[in-house]
């Protein structure tokens, strides 16, 4: 198309500035509230997925870090947080400060220059201490301090990073993950101010939480408020904090390779879940989990769904072809994926949103307009339109930008 429209990047991330939560908890928690020290490294290792990170003392030798402390927890902050502006070969786990990432990570208006650069208008991000659904506050002792943190969290992403960035920034909430009750109240006070966006784990099992087939309907408190508020369910790939992978020896880049494996799981898990049933108006996303794989789930999933659900457990609750429920319910969102791109058709092109996945290693920026012109030069404008902009309008509820 002659102009490529301004992008709607659905999956960015941001690393919370020092003062989220310090600023916003009462005073009883200065000691164990999430906060910034600056410290060396005494150890700092990422296994299975999983930090192993000890700080020395602060003016200790070494070259200082700046760390998360929450409780007990010792989290530091690496350049795989914030790889934007670095060589691919630096990006490793290297411990680093505010000083050292590029400022569009953590502040509005460098971030604002740099979706400039890249030719996107609107941007949702995800937390990085939080982890992608909050499970540092699920997984900490004192629940009524982690509520408190969750709440904080939120009014920091509403009122500071996305208030003061005149509609660009889009809202993206969590909710306390124990207590389906407590996250549904999380998701109607966040709705009363706007917010369309909220994140959950694509596969809560893995949390240690009950799924989403719970014969209790163990999320149906929280479900009914996303329902009712027109919130959109964003599930981030390693949000049920347990990457594919395929043994405990493989390196790292075996899981990275497979990171979409766990949406594809999860998706299958939603589509023969009967959910949607109950809940009609409830839309769902997988953020970074590209789309190539999507045509044949469905087909698998269809066939199933004729074939075996007498006996396979579904025939009472999921009473359309899953496809069908895929088109009119879940997004797929990619940064680089010119094989789902070929077969889009398939996958449904009002299903299909697009994301820079800024500041990670994966990033394609400064380059995603530009990747994203090179890759839909082939689709029709009307499609370029809806993967880059009109399908994450709809998705977001964000009318603002339409």
């Amino acid at each position: 198309m002659a102009d490529l429209p301004l992008i709607i990047s659905v999956d960015d991330h941001v690393v919370e500035p020092p003062t989220v939560w310090s600023d916003r908890l009462p005073s009883k928690y200065a000691d164990v509230g999430p906060r910034i020290v600056r410290a060396p490294v005494k150890e700092l290792s990422f296994i299975g997925g999983k930090f192993t990170a000890e700080p020395g003392n602060p003016g200790d030798p070494g070259e200082p870090v700046d760390w998360w402390f929450y409780e007990d927890l010792r989290r530091p902050l690496t350049r795989l947080d914030t790889a934007v502006g670095y060589e691919r070969d630096e990006v490793t786990l290297k411990g680093i400060t505010y000083d050292d990432m590029r400022p569009g990570s953590f502040s509005v208006p460098e971030r604002l220059a740099d979706m400039d650069i890249n030719g996107i208008e609107a941007s949702l991000c995800f937390p990085t201490f939080p982890r992608f659904c909050g499970q540092t506050f699920m997984e900490a002792a004192d629940k009524e301090l982690a509520l408190l943190c969750v709440r904080a969290y939120n009014d920091w992403m509403v009122e500071d990073w996305c208030g003061s960035s005149g509609g660009r920034l889009l809202p993206l909430t969590i909710v306390p993950l124990w207590d389906p009750q407590l996250a549904a109240d999380e998701v109607r006070r966040n709705a009363e101010r706007g917010v369309h966006a909220v994140c959950f784990s694509e596969i809560p099992p893995n949390l240690g939480l009950p799924s989403i087939h719970d014969a209790n309907k163990h999320w149906y408190p929280f479900l009914d408020a996303c329902n009712e508020t027109k919130t959109t369910i964003n599930m981030h790939i390693g949000s049920g904090s347990r990457m594919p992978s395929t043994s405990p020896d493989a390196p790292a880049a075996v899981g990275s390779t497979l990171t979409f494996a766990n949406c594809c799981f999860s998706m299958v898990d939603w589509l023969m879940s009967g959910v949607f049933a109950d809940f009609p108006d409830l839309f769902v996303a997988y953020s970074e989990g590209q789309i190539g794989w999507i045509p044949y789930i469905l087909e698998r999933a269809d066939t199933v769904w004729e074939e075996n659900r007498g006996w396979g457990g579904i025939a009472d609750k999921v009473t359309e072809p899953p496809s069908e429920l895929f088109r009119r319910h879940m997004f797929g969102c990619f940064f680089d994926d010119p094989h789902g791109l070929r077969c889009i058709e398939e996958i449904g092109v009002d299903n299909v949103t697009y994301e820079s996945d800024y500041p990670h290693s994966d990033s394609t920026w400064p380059h995603t307009a530009k990747l994203a012109a090179e890759q839909t030069a082939d689709l029709p404008d009307d499609v370029v339109y809806k993967v880059l902009r009109g399908n994450a309008i709809r998705m977001l509820h964000i009318d603002h930008l339409s």
